[in-house]
């Protein structure tokens, strides 16, 4: 299966159906704040990203990193920066340029595989933005190196991830209140659940998911050259499990 071409054609469904809170643009009433310059964003489902976690952010050089649904990247443009979103979703690109021509953002919009960021010369930007999307990606390791190549010394990486503990657990289980652990990680949609899940999970047309290791996700990133600064830790609450432990990390990496 060609992941990457799989998965933009899930999710510009995603955005068709209009049901994914990750495809709602953000309303007028947002911008307007954030233009004043308050604003909130999010890496991860709930918990807002830390204010200290930004660098001085008007006139910065911001690349939105597989970030695409007319949310943060908007956000990011009221504040005052130079943003580009990438996302490898044209439907999800065309909600921030939505967003862009109700509100007279500026901002640019780049269709592609956020392991290969080569259109992008080195360390043309301050801050790379890249919320909870590798789970749909195959690889992270290719991200974090392009990420730090894309940015400048001193630059900021902030990423949110799966918790790999997610994905040991039968999911469907999960839903009806048990817990059974099923699966080991590093976990993949396409090797570790039945063929026949995965065959109604294809049928449906939903985005494949991967559950990385630790040794990816945070080790990836001190290989790629980040010193990790900051992090923290967020709750998936529509799901039982959220009681046992939370579903997402959030990092803040700088480029040495």
């Amino acid at each position: 299966m060609d992941i990457r071409s799989y998965n933009r054609d899930a999710w510009n469904k995603e955005v068709e159906g209009g049901e994914s809170r990750w495809t709602q643009p953000i309303s007028s009433e947002v911008i307007a704040k954030a233009k004043q310059g308050e604003f909130s964003i999010l890496l991860t489902e709930n918990i807002p990203v830390p204010q200290r976690w930004f660098p001085p952010l008007k006139g910065a050089d911001v690349l939105c990193l597989a970030s695409g649904g007319g949310q943060q990247g908007p956000i990011l443009a009221a504040v005052g920066a130079n943003l580009t979103v990438f996302d490898n979703s044209p439907s999800q690109l065309k909600q921030d340029q939505l967003v862009a021509e109700r509100e007279a953002l500026s901002l640019k919009t780049v269709d592609g595989d956020a392991a290969d960021l080569s259109m992008f010369a080195d360390e043309s930007f301050d801050l790379v933005f890249n919320p909870c999307s590798t789970v749909f990606m195959q690889g992270v390791r290719a991200v974090w190196k392009e990420a730090y190549r894309v940015l400048r010394h001193g630059g900021i990486l902030m990423t949110g991830s799966m918790n790999p503990v997610h994905y040991i657990f039968d999911l469907y289980k999960a839903d009806e209140g048990i817990l059974e652990i099923a699966h080991s990680i590093p976990y993949s949609d396409l090797t570790s659940i039945p063929k026949v899940d995965l065959g109604e999970l294809i049928e449906k047309g939903l985005p494949v998911e991967f559950g990385h290791s630790l040794t990816d996700l945070l080790g990836g990133q001190y290989a790629a050259g980040f010193v990790i600064t900051d992090m923290y830790e967020d709750y998936m609450l529509e799901s039982p499990l959220y009681k046992y432990y939370p579903s997402y990390i959030a990092t803040r990496a700088m480029k040495r």
